[in-house]
């Protein structure tokens, strides 16, 4: 029988604890896909009623994960079934329980800054990107930051480490970047900079019985703006400055 308390499971020719890292990072995808929502949402209207949503979810999920067992965690059990039919690539409990229990922190902080003081602004905006781009490195690149803090606060005792980062760094051949790589990189970037302005100048199509030029109306900043302190960036966007 399955014990409820606990964190990490027992296999066979493996001396830790283990979680099944597809799992993991399926789970932070579905965290990512959620909470980019809400952190658009919030940004474009200054509504933050789906990010203290999405934040409270995400406060609950971390503690079951932390304190009580992963098994039942709501989002890691979707992300198991997801990828149910993948052969299980194992990492070690411990170091994902101290990068979990990171999360949690994060999320506790927020959950108190949005729901409890009611707040919110930049620093709510702050607090989600933070969320957002850890989640997108280990959904994306199976790059658990939590993990490697780990490993640097103690050294030499994380195990199973996602894609054997926590062994020596040796690099096959084939993960190298040459010179021309990154000359094409670099080029791509550059092109995509230089065409910014060029794009930024052509005129949006106007819709059917749109005013020729703005009024003093349109230009009047709505308060959502207001409220995630972005007026000038709003009047930027739509041609008032």
């Amino acid at each position: 029988m399955t014990r409820i308390l606990g964190f990490g499971e027992t296999v066979p020719g493996y001396e830790v604890p283990v979680l099944n890292e597809r799992e993991a990072r399926a789970g932070a995808g579905i965290l990512f896909a959620i909470g980019l929502v809400a952190f658009q949402t919030a940004f474009v209207t200054g509504d933050f009623t789906m990010t203290r949503l999405v934040i409270l979810g995400f406060a609950i999920d971390f503690a079951i994960r932390v304190f009580i067992n992963p098994r039942y965690a709501p989002v890691l059990i979707a992300g198991r079934f997801m990828v149910r039919k993948q052969v299980p690539e194992y990492t070690g409990a411990p170091q994902k329980r101290f990068a979990w229990a990171l999360g949690l922190a994060i999320a506790l902080f927020m959950l108190v800054w949005t729901s409890v003081l009611n707040w919110s602004g930049p620093v709510a905006l702050l607090g989600c990107l933070t969320c957002l781009v850890l989640l997108m490195f280990e959904s994306a690149f199976g790059i658990c930051v939590g993990c490697k803090i780990y490993n640097r606060i103690y050294p030499g005792q994380a195990r199973l480490c996602p894609s054997g980062t926590c062994e020596a760094d040796i690099r096959a051949p084939i993960t190298r970047m040459g010179t021309a790589q990154g000359a094409v990189l670099a080029g791509f970037v550059a092109l995509l900079v230089g065409a910014a302005p060029i794009v930024a100048a052509l005129d949006a199509p106007r819709l059917p019985g749109m005013a020729a030029d703005r009024g003093a109306r349109d230009c009047t900043v709505p308060e959502f703006a207001k409220r995630i302190g972005h007026e000038e960036m709003w009047k930027k966007h739509n041609g008032c400055l």
